[in-house]
């Protein structure tokens, strides 16, 4: 048992948490310890190929963009990665609003990669990381960033008496997060990727925040994988999973409330598993693309092959360019340099003009290698 709803003295009924972990949760299913089997070795796989790439923090960048426009656009965001990566580098002032979601989770991310470093996977940190998310970010109400919740609040509905779920009181929410933080910490039994799907539930069941609370929970899975070591770098992340279930995501979710536990574990293990083998297939198709257009840069005149090969590194953390990007990249100290370069790129196959309708202030797109992110985000 995870918990049960319990009448409240204000006329609602409220989920309550059973201290947590039970014993239940250590007895898996064959099916399950199967499952783990098969993701643990893909991650191995995915960690030992992602080694492999010269330029890994590059691209580290961009799966981060990808994750936090799949996690944003499932609370209902609807800019895109393309609108980030432009707002980002402030290339478009024309990007829609809620672009703002996608950066606050981009910066929230990698605060949280740094602060991991010096500190422990802990309440606090997902109180700092909330705030980073949070703080002078878009919500519909108010949020109090990087404080868990005061006040009792609901998911659906107009109030907690006809809401689809209200999670646990505060006192009992502060119970529940105390038995979270020590299991985080716990030296047990567990397979670590089902603690994973454990942990991501069980918050998402408490959901201490007054907004925000799956967008911390989703990044919370990346950090607890990086921090166990299960990763060397932080390259697999489920929300583009999440994203494309949604509609199953939520259901097993509200199962694992409801007891179907190992339901919830298979639907957070296969997301493992499916995200791996695209992360994979991700990762020999970018060394597949950057051997071709070393070679396309090799075949230039020297001078412009030794800018180029200072320019295409850069490249796989920021696709979309303009001259004054590039020139700053090059140390140019004209923008006709730059432009010549650009248009070097064009010619090779390289690189393309964003929009051929613009005259002035165009912008460019290094597109085979953005494709290859937007097309797993669909």
């Amino acid at each position: 048992m995870i918990g049960q709803n319990r009448q409240q003295k204000e006329g609602f009924r409220a989920f309550i948490p059973v201290p947590f972990p039970h014993a239940e949760l250590f007895t898996h299913s064959p099916t399950i310890i199967k499952k783990d089997a098969q993701a643990s070795h893909l991650l191995g796989k995915l960690d030992g190929i992602t080694q492999l790439l010269p330029d890994v923090n590059f691209f580290i960048l961009m799966y981060i963009r990808k994750d936090a426009t799949a996690s944003s656009q499932i609370e209902g965001t609807k800019a895109t990665m393309v609108d980030a990566l432009e707002a980002g580098a402030k290339i478009d002032s024309d990007v829609p609003v809620d672009v703002d979601d996608i950066l606050h989770y981009i910066k929230a991310l990698n605060y949280g990669m740094d602060r991991l470093k010096e500190f422990p996977l802990s309440l606090r940190f997902i109180r700092e990381i909330h705030q980073e998310l949070m703080d002078k970010a878009r919500s519909t109400h108010f949020s109090d960033p990087g404080n868990f919740r005061k006040s009792q609040n609901w998911i659906s509905g107009k109030s907690p008496a006809d809401a689809e779920f209200v999670p646990p009181p505060v006192a009992d929410m502060h119970q529940a997060l105390s038995d979270l933080e020590k299991f985080l910490h716990a030296e047990d039994t567990m397979p670590s990727l089902v603690k994973t799907a454990l942990i991501h539930a069980q918050f998402e069941t408490i959901h201490p925040f007054l907004d925000g609370n799956g967008r911390t929970g989703r990044m919370l899975v990346t950090f607890y994988l990086w921090k166990e070591g299960l990763l060397e770098k932080p390259v697999l992340f489920l929300s583009s999973y999440f994203k494309k279930y949604k509609k199953i995501y939520y259901q097993r979710l509200t199962g694992y409330r409801e007891e179907k536990v190992e339901k919830w574990i298979e639907f957070f293990l296969d997301g493992i598993i499916e995200t791996a083998e695209s992360a994979i297939e991700t990762v020999k198709k970018i060394t597949v693309l950057r051997e071709q257009d070393i070679g396309k840069i090799s075949a230039m005149n020297k001078t412009s092959s030794e800018s180029a090969l200072k320019i295409l590194p850069k490249l796989f953390a920021q696709p979309i360019v303009t001259v004054g990007i590039v020139q700053k990249w090059a140390g140019f100290t004209t923008r006709t340099g730059a432009q010549k370069l650009i248009d070097r790129f064009i010619e090779k196959g390289i690189m393309e003009i964003k929009d051929e309708t613009k005259k002035y202030g165009r912008t460019y797109v290094y597109r085979k290698y953005l494709d290859i992110f937007e097309k797993s985000l669909a």
